[in-house]
């Protein structure tokens, strides 16, 4: 059960890293990489912040680990912001379409 917990904090904690990967390959000579598959590296981080803390709230809860799912409910609040910012950004655009601001 720690295995698994410690597993998933870590997968989590990967999220930056593959946010700042297309532009570490920019920095590094590579911006095909950037332009082609950029995008993918976004929505995977996505992905592993919304999946690892509720995975790992599942895993705690199951395992019966106060301390485990006390840090997986911080890294899910953690984890809401930019998606609650990015679902907003779709939702709610600032200029209506067909306009040009």
């Amino acid at each position: 059960m720690d295995r698994i917990i410690r597993a998933l904090s870590w997968w989590w904690a990967s999220v930056p890293l593959l946010l700042f990967a297309p532009a570490i390959a920019y920095a590094m000579g590579t911006p095909d990489l950037r332009g082609e598959i950029g995008w993918v590296f976004s929505l995977t981080a996505l992905f592993i912040a919304v999946v690892a803390p509720v995975a790992g709230l599942v895993v705690a809860q199951v395992g019966d680990r106060r301390e485990a799912r006390l840090r997986f409910v911080i890294m899910t609040a953690l984890s809401s912001v930019p998606v609650l910012l990015l679902l907003s950004a779709v939702l709610f655009p600032e200029c209506p379409d067909g306009y040009h601001c």
